[in-house]
């Protein structure tokens, strides 16, 4: 990223959309969380229906402007894979955890009774360990992120699926499967917000380190392992800070790396002199 593409206006209505987004998403899961007054709790039906539908609205609504990610194990798949910058990622998670904290803020203010910060946070549930909650964030994460990795290569090639409805549908699959041993979070910034909110800290680490860990392995074998334009040397360009993009052409097109290195240089050379 260059400091003109940072000053423009682009990258801070991206940024705002993150931090809009993941407001709209945390508020979204903790209101469905919440039983209301002398409700019994509904258990994770109830956030894993509402995940879903926020997440495939969210991405109608900001996908052509930063993605949608609107969480920090998402964001940090995409840095490791080498699809986003260090500077944009930064910025991302600093609004998607900003948002989070309004989100959970504003709902909280909101909601007449103050027995809801105990449904607002996740925890590790007093019948497993942290070890065992992580185990249970890595793979609800990995499952949710390797979808938002095969929609982004089905939309490379111009597919007509509806991806927007799988990433939803992969949220809720982790809800459902997750919730009643970790909480099912996977997605740092949802558990930040509240843990803010509240000062509820317990066991906060794992809902980090597990969606981080996660998505992290979730994207780097989809790319590396799974996806169409997947090859040793991109693997081995990855691990080198090497230009992945000429790889994946290369791979992707058949041609030889040399010849499309030398064009992709050529192209850059000629991209540096109109900008002079």
């Amino acid at each position: 990223m260059t400091w003109r593409e940072l000053r423009s206006r682009q990258f801070w209505h991206a940024m705002l959309a993150e931090l809009l987004g993941t407001l709209v998403l945390v508020s979204a899961v903790l209101g469905a969380s919440v039983p209301g007054p002398g409700d019994a709790p509904g258990g994770p039906l109830y956030p894993a229906v509402a995940v879903g539908v926020v997440i495939v609205a969210l991405g109608h609504c900001f996908g052509e402007i930063s993605g949608a990610q609107v969480n920090p194990a998402v964001t940090l798949a995409l840095l490791a894979t080498r699809r986003l910058d260090v500077l944009r990622a930064l910025v991302y998670i600093i609004a998607q955890c900003l948002g989070a904290s309004l989100g959970a803020g504003a709902l909280y203010l909101a909601l007449p009774f103050k027995t809801t910060a105990e449904h607002f946070v996740n925890r590790v549930p007093l019948e497993l360990n942290a070890a065992k909650a992580l185990g249970i964030e890595v793979l609800c994460t990995f499952q949710m992120v390797f979808t938002v990795f095969s929609v982004e290569d089905q939309r490379r090639r111009e597919s007509p699926e509806p991806g927007n409805l799988a990433i939803g549908l992969a949220h809720t699959a982790g809800v459902l499967i997750g919730a009643r041993f970790s909480g099912a979070s996977m997605n740092p910034a949802r558990s930040l917000g509240p843990a803010i909110i509240t000062g509820f800290w317990e066991d906060h680490w794992v809902y980090w380190i597990g969606p981080v860990l996660g998505a992290i392995l979730a994207g780097m074998s989809h790319d590396f392992f799974f996806a169409r334009s997947a090859s040793r040397q991109k693997l081995v360009a990855c691990l080198t800070c090497k230009d992945i993009e000429i790889v994946e052409t290369a791979s992707m097109t058949g041609s030889s790396l040399s010849t499309v290195t030398q064009n992709a240089m050529r192209a850059k050379q000629a991209s540096k002199q109109e900008n002079n």
